[in-house]
C-alpha cells in the first residue's frame, strides 16, 4: 500500500517534472573546471544543461549516501557486538525448552 502511494503521488510527479526540465533545458552550455581561466578548451566541457543538472543530483545522492552511511557506522558496530555476543550466550533456563516460533 505504501509503496503504491509513494509511486503515485511522488514518484510519478517527480519524473513528470525531470521530463519538462530536460526537455526545456536542452541547449549546451560551458562547464568550466578552470575559475581562473575560462576560455582554456582543455577544461571546458560543452554539454546540455539538464546533464549537468542530473550529473549534480547524482553526486548529491551519492555523497549524501555515503556521509549517511559512515555517520551510522558506530550503531552497525554496536549491532554486530550484540548480535555476537547473543549468539555466544547460553540460553537462559527457562527458554531452553520452548518450541521455535512459526513463521
Amino acid at each position: 500500500m505504501l509503496n503504491r502511494f509513494l509511486t503515485v503521488v511522488v514518484f510519478i510527479p517527480l519524473a513528470i517534472v525531470l521530463i519538462a526540465l530536460a526537455v526545456a533545458n536542452r541547449a549546451p552550455v560551458a562547464f568550466t573546471i578552470d575559475p581562473f581561466n575560462p576560455g582554456n578548451p582543455g577544461l571546458t566541457v560543452s554539454l546540455p544543461l539538464f546533464v549537468l543538472l542530473f550529473a549534480a543530483l547524482a553526486l548529491g545522492l551519492v555523497v549524501g549516501s555515503l556521509a549517511t552511511w559512515f555517520r551510522q557506522g558506530r550503531y552497525r558496530k554496536a549491532a554486530r557486538r550484540s548480535e555476537t555476543a547473543a549468539a555466544a550466550a547460553p540460553p537462559p533456563p527457562g527458554r531452553a525448552s520452548l518450541p521455535a516460533p512459526r513463521t
